[in-house]
């Protein structure tokens, strides 16, 4: 008559302990450095959007982590599939090489069908506590293609929930609220892209040029063509491969390029006598529903201002 009692003593002794060690997930140690992490939504976003600042941060010590949160498997003339997912996930790891990225991550969501669903948000909240972030960057939600707007929304969403002890306990929470940035873009509504932090890359964007380089299946097809009519191959070597190696520097070196509008945010940062003399930049809108920085914060964060 005992036996029932005791094998659901035994039982619930097991689960509970079980459960236990799985609210324990750590996250990663704090070494004294800045940890880094780049939400885009395809496989080339974070490196266009944020691998100037990479260099920059991976040059002193800090941890960067490039996260694509689909896996870019429509986005080329010809391929699709997953032969067109293997390849530019080994493409982003070839880029994320050169910049000292320390981890590029490529979920496995298809291309064009990303969604803004619980099961996604957790895998977001989980990414960015694991990672044990400073500083979490992804798009702005009013972008024109929807794997943009959804990772935009999902971020967005985690930025609270990433504190919250009980939500996704498997992975320990926060204690301190990161920051949360937009990538720059040029969409007007509802409303524009405000560069709160600029920084000039131009130390590091020849560096940003060859990362982005390796990203051959997105040069021969979409950068190439202007859609995805048709693919324009790499030759593989030869003066016509470095006459379109050249080609492709100066399309790179015209999107990094500074825009007036930056030029007070750029003297803010650095003074005007450096600020005129910079050529290249990345800029970064501060998303209030993370920890609002301080210009002090904005410094430690981005330890790149004199």
């Amino acid at each position: 008559m005992r036996t029932r009692p005791i094998l659901l003593s035994v039982v619930l002794t097991i689960l509970i302990t079980g459960s236990a060690l799985a609210a324990a997930t750590p996250k990663a140690p704090d070494d004294g450095k800045l940890r880094i992490i780049v939400f885009g939504a395809h496989p080339d976003d974070c490196e266009l959007d944020a691998g100037g600042c990479a260099v920059l941060w991976a040059a002193q010590g800090h941890h960067v982590k490039f996260v694509s949160t689909t896996n870019g498997d429509i986005g080329h003339a010809q391929m699709a599939g997953g032969p067109l997912a293997k390849r530019r996930t080994a493409e982003v790891k070839a880029a994320g090489k050169i910049l000292g990225v320390e981890e590029s991550q490529v979920l496995d969501n298809h291309d064009g069908e990303l969604m803004p669903t619980l099961e996604n948000r957790k895998k977001i909240v989980r990414l960015i506590r694991g990672w044990n972030a400073d500083i979490v960057i992804s798009h702005r939600s009013n972008d024109y293609h929807p794997d943009h707007r959804y990772t935009a929304i999902l971020v967005q969403d985690a930025a609270f929930m990433v504190t919250v002890t009980h939500f996704c306990p498997d992975v320990e929470a926060l204690t301190k609220n990161p920051v949360f940035l937009y990538s720059a873009d040029r969409f007007q509504k509802p409303n524009p892209f405000e560069a709160d932090i600029v920084v000039g890359i131009d130390e590091v964007v020849q560096k940003k040029i060859e990362a982005i380089w390796q990203l051959e299946s997105q040069i021969e097809s979409t950068w190439a063509t202007g859609g995805f009519e048709r693919i324009m191959p790499i030759p593989k070597s030869g003066p016509e491969r470095e006459k379109r190696y050249q080609a492709f520097v100066e399309g790179q070196l015209r999107r990094n390029r500074k825009p007036e509008k930056y030029n007070k945010t750029l003297m803010e940062l650095y003074g005007r006598e450096k600020a005129d003399d910079i050529k290249y930049v990345e800029a970064f809108e501060i998303c209030e529903y993370g920890r609002r920085p301080s210009e002090e914060d904005i410094k430690k964060l981005f330890p790149f201002f004199d």
